[in-house]
């Protein structure tokens, strides 16, 4: 083997174990106090989305905490989304679409999961739609996140 091709492999071989070091030593965080948001806090979301949708305002982050009313199939077309609907607190349902390439899908979410979610707005006649549930690769901007079951996807 000549000497490039053997620090090709030696580089590959200390990323993939930096990867799977990283990976496997990710402390688990517990967010489950994150969804029981005090009240005040959920009521001004809920009146800051209804605020939203009545302007008919777009590009704009919330948080927002809903249940799951109805998984969608993915949308397998790169950039990949998993896709489900919630309905809030005040009755309006959202759609989410959270980027699979970007963070991971949430496997685990069921039809009656409760969610808290951070991402960016976007109205339509329907009652939303909620994506950017991810970190920004770029770096330009601060990301998004869904917490499920005192997980968080970002």
């Amino acid at each position: 083997m000549n000497k490039s091709k053997s620090k090709v492999i030696q580089i590959a071989t200390l990323l993939l174990l930096s990867a799977l070091y990283w990976y496997f030593n990710q402390a688990p965080v517990n967010y489950s106090n994150s969804i029981e948001t005090n009240t005040v806090e959920a009521k001004n979301q809920v009146q800051i989305l209804e605020q939203y949708y009545k302007n008919k305002t777009s590009k704009t982050m919330i948080q927002i905490t809903g249940t799951v009313i109805k998984l969608l199939s993915d949308d397998l077309i790169e950039p990949r989304h998993q896709k489900f609907i919630i309905k809030t607190s005040n009755k309006m349902s959202l759609l989410v679409t959270h980027n699979i390439d970007l963070a991971p899908r949430i496997n685990s979410l069921n039809e009656g999961d409760e969610v808290l979610i951070y991402g960016q707005y976007e109205w339509n006649d329907k009652g939303g739609l909620l994506h950017w549930t991810h970190h920004d690769p770029k770096k330009r901007r601060a990301g998004g996140w869904i917490i499920h079951n005192g997980k968080k996807y970002e």
